[in-house]
């Protein structure tokens, strides 16, 4: 086998879109010795019908311009339960719903039984809740491209929900449009490392002397900005730590260990092709003391006609609905228009992760002086708005 090399590693996203259309079924994803996976080629097996090419979103997405959505909204799920229980405001949850009650099917990430994050579907409410919530880990799609495309050919409504490039994976690999298809994207920072996830788990097990059984990447017990992640032992012991002092938070913020090609993303700005864009609306304190609850609200960005339907199917029983800007989501939320950066020791990281203990490297390798600290809180603020509305402009032009 060797590198599939359609595009540079360092552009390659990991979508698998190529191979789920190799007729020849030659292509795999294997990881790299950073824990990300990435398209091998049995050159034996292999036609040369350059499918492969045609479905590949980085290659066929560079030159799709900025777009804007045609609506930006703050919301929540009128249930608080299934609010406390998500990421941001449950709006996830209330789509997924809907498309599962119309006999529908809804794809997501979800954790196997050793901790990995895999993509998955579900055709009952149930199922639902295996989606909910944050991984910040980069999931395997699988066979899910296939599998959504024969589900759409056999008349089924599809919500499939991802990262951008796994969105525009399977844009590109569909080819043509569906009506019954609901494409829900994440606000996405980028990526971590599954291998440096389960190294962290590993840690963690052995810290606390047991297995874990249970994990949370997002508890608000304590509130939804606490950033809070809670892991259960199956010998009854249970840690909690707020994202500003856990070390695989930090590292992940921080650009530590991200993928590659998150650092060069072509899939910003609204072009990965998603109906919809979900995330945390985390400039709420706009709206006053009463609606910033610290329960979780969702940032809506509505950014197709086919997403406007969709949206209209629950916006009745959403509650504090309210209209916003996209200078106000792009203020917040950053990553929605700008690629992040890669933390210059990122190399020095992943050669001693491994032969320390991880909060200790972790620590050590993003020590800042509060100075610093408190400028790096500053700046991304007043430079999202800056951009927020140079983008807006672009968008008018």
């Amino acid at each position: 086998m060797r590198p599939l090399g359609i595009v540079p590693d360092e552009m390659c996203c990991g979508c698998a879109a190529c191979a789920n259309v190799c007729p020849q079924k030659c292509i795999t994803l294997n990881s790299d010795s950073k824990g990300f996976i990435y398209p091998y080629v049995e050159m034996d097996k292999c036609i040369r019908c350059k499918r492969c090419e045609s479905v590949c979103p980085v290659l066929n997405n560079r030159k799709c311009s900025s777009l804007k959505p045609l609506h930006v909204y703050a919301a929540k799920n009128p249930d608080e339960g299934i609010r406390m229980k998500s990421s941001s405001g449950g709006i996830f949850t209330m789509l997924a719903e809907k498309v599962i009650e119309k006999g529908g099917v809804v794809f997501g990430a979800r954790f196997d039984e050793n901790w990995n994050v895999v993509h998955d579907y579900t055709e009952s409410l149930a199922g639902i809740g295996l989606f909910r919530g944050s991984k910040y880990v980069q999931s395997r799609i699988g066979d899910c491209f296939r599998k959504a495309k024969q589900f759409l050919d056999d008349d089924r409504e599809v919500l499939f929900s991802g990262t951008p490039c796994q969105v525009a994976g399977l844009r590109q690999f569909l080819h043509r449009p569906y009506a019954n298809l609901y494409c829900v994207e994440v606000v996405c920072h980028g990526v971590p490392s599954p291998l440096v996830f389960r190294h962290y788990i590993s840690s963690l097990e052995k810290k606390h002397n047991g297995t874990v059984c249970r994990l949370k990447f997002r508890d608000k017990s304590n509130g939804w900005k606490a950033y809070e992640i809670v892991v259960e032992f199956d010998n009854g012991k249970i840690y909690r730590s707020r994202g500003r002092d856990n070390a695989f938070i930090k590292g992940f913020i921080g650009n530590l260990f991200l993928r590659q090609s998150c650092t060069k993303c072509v899939f910003k700005s609204f072009k990965s092709g998603a109906d919809i864009t979900l995330g945390d609306f985390w400039g709420s304190e706009k709206f006053g003391q009463e609606y910033n609850d610290d329960k979780g609200i969702s940032l809506v960005c509505i950014n197709s006609n086919n997403g406007l339907r969709f949206f209209d199917l629950i916006k009745s029983d959403v509650i504090g609905l309210i209209e916003s800007s996209l200078v106000d989501a792009i203020t917040y939320n950053l990553c929605l228009v700008e690629s992040v950066k890669m933390h210059r020791k990122e190399h020095k990281f992943y050669r001693s992760y491994t032969g320390k203990e991880f909060d200790v490297i972790v620590s050590r390798l993003l020590h800042n002086s509060r100075f610093w600290m408190l400028l790096n809180e500053i700046i991304p603020y007043y430079y999202g708005i800056i951009i927020g509305k140079v983008k807006i402009m672009l968008c008018r032009r």
